[in-house]
């Protein structure tokens, strides 16, 4: 009986599959493979991952939700609004806070800073609480990794702890401007919240109970996820680049 030799696009598209555990779709895993030589078409990419029976995490539909803005301090202006297409790296940011389901039936709370040319993650912070200081540590993580000029625009949504003084004051202090989205503009944020999208996902999805361990797991299972993110998965929106090294493209 003679066997079919299997072709080496199929033996690598094998090992992207293991290598991002699941995480890719078809055309991740087609930009994939061409980047390392192999030319194959989406049709032939769905049939071989049929026959070896490698299913992809599938992301939930984004459902946008607002935040409660009732808190009676003072939101910024959406100044994304005025703003052309952002072609470099670190005049604009993104922030955001969403909830991580811990085993215990409590939560852990995760913001994090995204640079909206180069999608790189650029800080965050997990904590057990959301008081004004998880903003702070992660914009604090960010502004001392990247170092960005004066004139960085601080993208966030209405919730109370972007209106907190000192994140404010640690914006004046590097030069940087606050907006907000607009009252009940859920799509105003929409990058903050595709990024939670994303992590919890092919985060939480692969696991056989969708919840952390504990406090200690949701903070290593974030540093995993967006060193990973950064260094190692391929974004759409940039062209199938990685995001670190699109940053450092646009830095210039």
């Amino acid at each position: 009986m003679i066997v079919a030799e299997v072709p080496a696009w199929e033996l690598a598209l094998i090992q992207v599959f293991a290598t991002h555990k699941s995480r890719y779709g078809t055309r991740r895993r087609r930009a994939a493979l061409q980047q390392q030589g192999h030319r194959v078409g989406r049709q032939a990419l769905r049939t071989a991952m049929h026959r070896r029976q490698l299913r992809a995490l599938q992301p939930k539909a984004y459902t946008p939700r607002t935040t409660n803005s009732t808190h009676g301090l003072r939101c910024a202006p959406n100044r994304l609004l005025d703003q052309p297409p952002v072609v470099q790296a670190n005049r604009v940011w993104v922030s955001d806070i969403t909830y991580l389901p811990i085993a215990s039936g409590a939560w852990a709370y995760l913001c994090a800073f995204q640079d909206v040319a180069s999608k790189h993650v650029v800080g965050w912070q997990v904590m057990a609480t959301m008081p004004e200081e998880l903003i702070i540590v992660a914009l604090q993580r960010a502004l001392f990794a990247q170092q960005p000029t004066p004139g960085l625009l601080v993208h966030s949504n209405r919730g109370g702890q972007y209106c907190g003084n000192k994140y404010r004051a640690l914006l004046h202090t590097h030069g940087a401007l606050r907006s907000q989205s607009r009252r009940g503009e859920c799509y105003d944020n929409a990058q903050a919240e595709s990024l939670w999208s994303r992590l919890k996902t092919e985060e939480l999805e692969r696991r056989e109970w969708p919840v952390f361990a504990d406090l200690a797991d949701a903070q290593a299972s974030v540093a995993d996820y967006f060193d990973y993110y950064n260094y190692e998965r391929l974004h759409s929106s940039i062209g199938y680049q990685l995001p670190y090294l699109a940053h450092q493209q646009l830095l210039s």
